[in-house]
């Protein structure tokens, strides 16, 4: 505020003063005058208002206790519907109830199809439409409701309401009491289930099976304007028909018009969609609608007629208020324009039937002492302008008094407080208080000004020491504190970091800063700091090498956050901490190091795995050699047949070792994650079938059956290594038959899933229990199979699921106790079908010709050369080369047939020999065999590539070494 427009507080008050009592004076003598005027319409509203509330509550009571006396009536209605409900669904079940002689002379069948009651006899009227054809219609049923005719009669006769009693059946069938000439009333092909009388009681209109009301209606029967309470008979959830009792609008006009309606008012019936159901005569004035009780029936009525429109409140304009409080809910009267007059409408809903019963009653008898008594308060009105005139006179003198005391009372202890703010402003946290006041809220705000000083002095001295505090931890737990100023390009830090880096200033300039940083860092840490004083990110994060006093690096950690940009954008203030991190760099360093030995331990363990598997691999190709030449040389002789069962156990032994040093070094091989995959589309038709017929011979000796899907048309391929796909199907199916149980089934097939194709294999065996489910998928764990008979190593399960992950598949299972597994393989499917590898086909073996072919051997083993020998001793003339060396001369001199050669030699690599023979022109064709130990996939695919034929692992098969050598040599089997 500007320094001319400040008062005095003396000023301030004696303006507030003269402002406060002039205005509200003459505002006061205006609203008088005023008063004068309106008082006496003023008090006479109030009345009117007090006696309308009054009416309204007494209106809304009354309203409220009629209708309930209406509910009652009601129910009192529909407790007897509710027992004819009963007695007629008895009666229409009890078929060993025989009418009399009479009843049977009453129904007569008319020329039309209507089967009907043609005399009274004190009985009901029975009437069957002809809309239901004569061979349909089961008169037994319209015969056997005779019974029910005495409690008819009860009921009409016990409750002056009831018009009349009836049934009406789904099949268009009516019995209804009192008698009347139903043909004469009813049309012939009346259909009753489309009568409203019928309809609001079926399952959809009436879902809860409770007794409803109709609206009015004009009654088939002749009896005039009806309404009906009906209640639907069911047997089951099959509706039979409705049971209803009539009611006249006459005798409804009769119940209302007595109602006691205060103020010489009337009431009326609304029915759920705001049709008059009941109008006394009071209303037919106010409606100008005059109540139908009486219909003339000049011909059948051949349809439901409701009342007339006109008789609808949404009809009358004057209504639509009312209508619109009803349905928003907001109480329960409302005034409305009605003949001409105002007058006020209380409703009430009635809980039985939802229809609304309405008290109208004319204003102006309600208002009538009211106006008597506004003159009265016209006199008052004067009496009280003049009290006020005087009242006012006094007050404003002695707020004049009270004024000049009030400025004096404040002015000098505000002053005081004044004072002792400006000297807490100062620095003074403790001024001196002004001199005691009378008025409790100076004197209390002088008391709080001096408290505040003295907190204010504590909380400095608190921030002091917070402060304090803070450098401790600071300097404890950071190398330092920094802050960076772009305009000046200069860093400041706090003293630790001068102090351990030996710094002349904690103020220096970035120049000499970088002398300080690592030659091979300077230039990444400007590149940082341009970067981020042109960018819009608000932290900053570098690390890099800084030099003490004596020459000495220490890895640092620089964080900082923008504290002020200009108007560019461009950092001006940047402030942050330097963390040493040389420790952690240590640590870094120690960890790849450590990594490195890891992986040389790894290549140290594969090698070791691989000259295992040469040395292990040796000595069984020996054994299992040897035992299948005895098997060979004892097969079809009687004589030598125990000879044969031992060398084929020997065989089976050596081909199990063979197999658990397989699966031994994929395993490792797989972990390594070294396994290299040829990875193309894949057929799985043939591949089913290749695994099917190699199973076979297993399935025959356990006496087992295989059940296989057929091959899928058009085929379907998916994305896998064909081997290893394989080896995954044939170790499911090995399972599949060694934990089968006899003569059980082998299943296998295929599932085409969401981009992906699943493969198969279930067995009937035992299953597996949940201990043994959680056991799965671990190296070496038979599941308590360990000492029985049944072959295994108990890792074949995880290198499926390896090779199933490394493939860019999954495999899981299903088993049961007593049902048997399944485990299946889930691999990506392929649009496009691919090549995929495939064994070579078997051929017979060839007879052995005259001139035996000539074979070199290179194999450094004699135990092994022996074996194949022995083995190709009918096909071919087999000479053994111990080394490279010989191997060389050999084929220095002959041209062999055939070359069988193994890699891992004592002198050199028998990939060498093979180089030999493919770049000399004498031998470049010749086929060549590889025959070694060596399980690698690299070490074979390089032996493919450098020209080999074909490549065996050791221990050999003997036969599938003579199929192979007949086909190699050009021969047949």
């Amino acid at each position: 505020m500007p320094r001319s427009a400040q008062i005095p507080l003396r000023q301030w008050i004696w303006r507030a003063f003269v402002q406060s009592s002039l205005i509200p004076l003459i505002l006061v003598e205006s609203v008088l005058i005023t008063a004068y005027l309106l008082t006496n319409s003023a008090i006479r509203d109030s009345q009117v208002e007090y006696l309308q509330q009054s009416a309204l509550e007494d209106l809304s009571s009354a309203v409220v206790r009629e209708g309930k006396v209406i509910d009652m009536r009601l129910q009192g209605i529909e407790v007897p519907t509710r027992l004819f409900r009963d007695a007629i669904a008895r009666a229409l079940q009890d078929t060993s109830f025989q009418p009399d002689e009479l009843e049977r002379q009453r129904h007569v069948l008319s020329n039309d199809g209507v089967f009907y009651t043609r005399s009274d006899d004190g009985r009901a009227a029975s009437f069957y439409a002809s809309s239901t054809p004569v061979e349909k219609q089961d008169h037994e049923k319209a015969l056997r409701l005779s019974q029910v005719d005495p409690l008819m009669r009860s009921i009409r006769e016990s409750n002056p309401l009831v018009a009349a009693v009836y049934f009406n059946s789904w099949d268009s069938y009516n019995r209804i009491y009192p008698f009347f000439m139903t043909p004469e009333q009813y049309p012939h092909d009346m259909v009753i289930p489309n009568y409203n009388f019928y309809y609001l009681a079926d399952a959809k209109h009436n879902p809860q099976r409770k007794t409803v009301w109709t609206d009015v209606y004009l009654d088939p029967a002749g009896l005039g304007w009806m309404m009906s309470a009906i209640t639907p008979v069911y047997r089951g959830d099959f509706l039979e028909g409705v049971v209803g009792l009539d009611i006249t609008v006459g005798q409804m006009l009769g119940e209302i018009g007595s109602l006691k309606v205060p103020w010489q008012g009337y009431a009326m019936l609304v029915s759920r969609d705001h049709s008059i159901m009941a109008l006394p005569e009071a209303g037919e004035r106010d409606f100008g609608l005059r109540e139908l009780t009486r219909f003339s029936y000049d011909e059948a009525v051949r349809r439901e007629v409701l009342k007339p429109e006109d008789f609808n409140l949404t009809r009358h304009r004057e209504m639509l208020p009312l209508l619109e409080a009803m349905a928003t809910g907001k109480g329960n009267v409302q005034e409305v324009e009605l003949g001409g007059r105002k007058q006020l409408v209380a409703w009430t809903e009635i809980p039985q039937t939802g229809w609304r019963l309405m008290m109208v009653v004319d204003e102006a008898n309600i208002f009538r002492e009211t106006n008597r008594l506004a003159a009265r308060y016209q006199q008052i009105g004067y009496l009280l302008i003049a009290g006020l005139v005087f009242f006012y006179a006094l007050f404003f003198a002695w707020m004049w008094g009270r004024s000049r005391h009030l400025s004096g009372e404040l002015a000098t202890p505000m002053s005081g407080i004044m004072g002792m703010m400006r000297s807490i402003g100062q620095g003074d946290f403790r001024p001196a208080p002004p001199s005691p006041s009378r008025i409790g809220e100076l004197q209390a705000l002088a008391e709080a000004v001096q408290h505040s000083g003295e907190q204010l002095q504590a909380s400095e001295e608190e921030r002091l020491e917070a402060r304090r505090s803070l450098d401790l931890v600071l300097e404890s737990t950071t190398e330092s504190l920094w802050e960076v100023d772009a305009i000046t390009l200069s860093i400041k830090m706090s003293g630790r970091f001068v102090k351990r880096f030996g710094l002349r200033s904690d103020e220096i300039t970035f120049a000499e800063f970088n002398d300080r940083v690592h030659p091979d860092d300077v230039e990444r840490v400007r590149r940082l700091r341009m970067l981020f004083s042109v960018s819009d990110q608000d932290n900053f994060d570098a690390e890099y090498r800084f030099a003490d006093v004596e020459g000495r690096y220490a890895w640092l950690l620089s964080r900082g956050k923008v504290l002020e940009r200009d108007s560019d954008g461009r950092a001006l203030r940047v402030a942050g901490t330097h963390v040493d991190i040389t420790r952690l760099k240590q640590v870094e360093e120690e960890l790849r190091i450590a990594t490195r030995e890891a992986q040389a331990a790894s290549q140290a363990k594969s090698r070791f795995l691989s000259s295992m598997s040469h040395e292990l691999r040796t000595p069984l190709n020996a054994i299992n050699g040897f035992a299948q030449l005895i098997a060979l040389e004892a097969e079809g002789r009687e004589d030598r047949k125990v000879e044969g069962d031992y060398a084929q156990e020997i065989v089976n032994a050596s081909r199990h070792l063979t197999s658990l040093v397989d699966d031994i070094l994929d395993l490792s091989s797989i972990e390594s994650r070294r396994q290299k995959l040829q990875l193309k589309p894949v057929d799985i038709g043939p591949l089913l079938a290749s695994c099917g017929e190699l199973i076979q011979p297993e399935l025959q000796a356990r006496e087992l059956q295989l059940q296989q899907m057929p091959s899928p048309v058009p085929p379907l391929h998916v994305m896998a290594d064909a081997r290893r796909l394989r080896q995954v199907v044939l170790n499911l199916l090995s399972n599949a038959v060694k934990y089968n149980s006899p003569q059980g089934m082998v299943s296998m097939g295929y599932e085409i899933r969401p981009a992906a194709i699943r493969i198969w294999v279930a067995d009937s065996g035992s299953g597996l229990s949940s201990e043994q489910q959680a056991m799965l998928f671990q190296p070496f764990q038979r599941l308590g199979r360990e000492n029985s008979t049944i072959p295994g190593t108990g890792i074949g399960l995880v290198l499926c699921r390896e090779l199933a992950e490394l493939m860019g598949g999954e495999m899981g299972f299903t088993s049961a106790p007593e049902i048997g597994s399944r485990f299946w393989i889930d691999l990506p499917s392929v649009a496009t079908p691919g090549d995929f590898e495939t064994s070579m086909p078997p051929k017979a073996e060839a007879e052995v010709p005259p001139s035996l072919p000539k074979v070199l051997c290179v194999e450094d083993h004699p135990a092994c050369l022996k074996v194949l020998q022995e083995g190709l001793r009918d096909l071919a003339e087999v000479k053994g080369a111990g080394s490279v060396g010989k191997a060389l001369g050999v084929l220095a001199d002959i041209t062999p047939s055939l070359l069988l050669l193994d890699l891992d030699l004592p002198d050199g690599d028998g990939l060498d020999v093979l180089d030999f023979v493919r770049s000399s022109p004498r031998l470049a064709m010749m086929p060549v065999l590889v025959v070694s130990a060596a399980v690698d996939d690299k070490v074979l695919a390089e032996a493919r590539r450098r020209g080999a034929d074909a490549c065996l692992s050791k221990p050999v098969d003997l036969k599938q070494v003579r199929r192979m050598a007949l086909s190699l040599l050009g021969q047949e089997a």
